[in-house]
């Protein structure tokens, strides 16, 4: 159950992410609520997850699917560029992340 709320958590990063660009420095209004409420439910959901979990894993679960999500979500919503480069980094970043979870579970 835990690892579900860090899944959670990673996903609410990514919205806190999209809504703080979204916000324009805090300009626009409804972004802003977004990114507060996207925020606040990231970190309890991280905080509640964190009291079970080893925090290495946990935290790189959590960032990865932050970082990841907000990647794909400037290429696919954004007009970000897409680039063979940008994605095998996003590849290694999820490399990265589930090497760390096999590694925490392996103890």
């Amino acid at each position: 159950m835990a690892w579900v709320l860090i899944v959670i958590a990673g996903l609410l990063e990514t919205g806190f992410a999209v809504a703080l660009k979204a916000s324009e420095g805090f300009t626009r209004w409804v972004p802003s609520v977004l990114f507060l409420v996207f925020a606040a439910g990231s970190f309890t959901l991280l905080s509640t997850g964190l009291r079970s979990l080893p925090v290495g894993p946990a935290y790189a679960v959590w960032t990865g699917i932050g970082a990841v999500g907000t990647a794909v979500y400037g290429m696919a919503f954004l007009g970000e560029s897409v680039q063979t480069l940008k994605l095998i980094s996003i590849a290694l970043v999820v490399a990265g992340v589930v090497g760390l979870q096999l590694s925490s579970t392996a103890h």
